[in-house]
């Protein structure tokens, strides 16, 4: 066995081991309880009736949480996450729509306890953003957010329209598995053009004076990323390469499972017909996934990144097994 394929066993040995351990551990909390419950009929003290619901409460909260992680069927699900947004068709108000799917991301980061941070960001021309990538940390980031991965259409009263008519926008949500260093991918310096260019938009004088920013393009794949956000040349190499092994590891992984449609292979255009999520916010307010027909009207929670219900419903439905 080699080195890399013992690691692999080794992550999901420990995956396996953390599991059972912590199925012993509901199994001794339910074993408990049941004592408390025979104790409880004997006292019939009303305050220990609220504690027992208390601790009832909280064992079918982790029951819940123990069969999503249940539902992580993938080799990568475990891992961390690059997310890429990139506004789509409606303009000013795709880019405006980008930036407020930025921030719902990185508020539903913070709610699970994930650190986010933003690796490159490219401003819009009037508003919002064009495109950003995000690196979440934390156990199961890929396995959860996989979910998130398609087209999100925003439809409401345009406020950069001066009739405030009602526009309808979309923006491109990819996630991918942030690769590990020196297991998943091998990249090879002959296959890469490294470029380097002022970077532009917001950033100062130095920013936009020097060629600071680095766009990196994989001949064999022809797979380009760029990053501009940092002032230093070494650090957006070092985020572009980042960026890159994650697209590489995804396309691997198209590969292997010869479904490229189902990663990168087909390419997902940011409009009319593909969209995965509906964000209705005029002339009624709802957002519905198109996936498995949960929706909800509380849109204001879901755009501040209470998006755990929509994530639960993809994976309890099975969805999310056909990304693996």
């Amino acid at each position: 066995m080699d080195q890399v394929e013992a690691q692999k066993v080794m992550r999901r040995l420990a995956e396996v081991k953390k599991l059972v351990g912590v199925w012993h551990g509901l199994t001794k909390e339910v074993t408990d309880v049941n004592d408390l419950i025979s104790l409880g009929e004997e006292e019939k003290d009303i305050l220990f009736e609220a504690d027992l619901q208390s601790r009832l409460s909280q064992i079918a909260s982790y029951l819940d949480e123990f069969e999503l992680e249940m539902a992580f069927s993938g080799e990568y699900d475990v891992r961390s996450a690059i997310l890429a947004i990139k506004a789509g068709a409606g303009g000013t108000d795709s880019q405006d729509w980008a930036q407020m799917l930025l921030r719902l991301y990185l508020r539903w980061a913070e709610r699970r306890g994930y650190q986010a941070e933003v690796l490159d960001t490219s401003p819009g021309e009037e508003a919002g953003i064009k495109s950003a990538v995000v690196e979440v940390s934390g156990e199961h980031a890929f396995g959860y957010l996989k979910s998130e991965h398609g087209v999100h259409r925003l439809v409401r009263l345009s406020p950069f329209d001066a009739d405030h008519a009602r526009h309808t926008s979309f923006a491109l949500v990819e996630i991918l598995p942030k690769a590990e260093e020196d297991i998943d991918i091998k990249i090879a310096s002959d296959d890469l053009k490294i470029e380097t260019f002022r970077s532009s938009g917001p950033g100062g004088q130095h920013m936009q004076k020097t060629s600071s920013a680095v766009r990196i393009t994989h001949q064999l794949t022809g797979i380009v990323v760029t990053c501009q956000s940092e002032r230093s040349q070494h650090q957006n190499k070092e985020i572009a390469f980042k960026i890159l092994e994650a697209r590489l590891l995804k396309l691997e992984l198209a590969r292997r499972n010869e479904e490229k449609a189902k990663f990168r292979g087909k390419r997902i255009v940011a409009g009319w017909g593909n969209q995965i999520r509906s964000y209705v916010l005029h002339p009624y307010k709802m957002v519905k996934d198109h996936r498995t027909d949960y929706q909800t009207g509380d849109t204001e929670v879901v755009l501040d990144g209470n998006i755990d219900e929509f994530i639960t419903a993809y994976l309890r439905s099975g969805l999310g097994k056909e990304d693996d």
